[in-house]
């Protein structure tokens, strides 16, 4: 291969990762949505949810795979902590 379709792939590869990476962050928010978020303070509730991550997981290992059940275990750390965005 050259370098300009090395190039090319790569630029396709982020594009995509980026593509992937707002498609979650869209899934985060409906999922935040029917947990109890207003829509007008999703935007904030995701800001919360990532850095709960840290607080909810902070004897975990970095390299520990997170599936649904540790979301849902991050949305009820929000819910303790921050209950003013669940209220509907």
């Amino acid at each position: 291969m050259d370098t300009k379709q090395l190039e090319k792939e790569l630029q396709n590869a982020k594009d995509e990762i980026e593509e992937m990476a707002m498609q979650l962050a869209d899934m985060l928010g409906a999922a935040l949505y029917f947990a109890g978020v207003k829509q007008e303070d999703l935007p904030k509730a995701i800001d919360v949810y990532v850095n709960s991550l840290d607080e909810v997981f902070e004897d975990e290992d970095e390299e520990s795979e997170m599936g649904f059940e540790e979301v849902i275990e991050v949305i009820n750390f929000m819910k303790t902590k921050h209950p003013k965005l669940f209220q509907k």
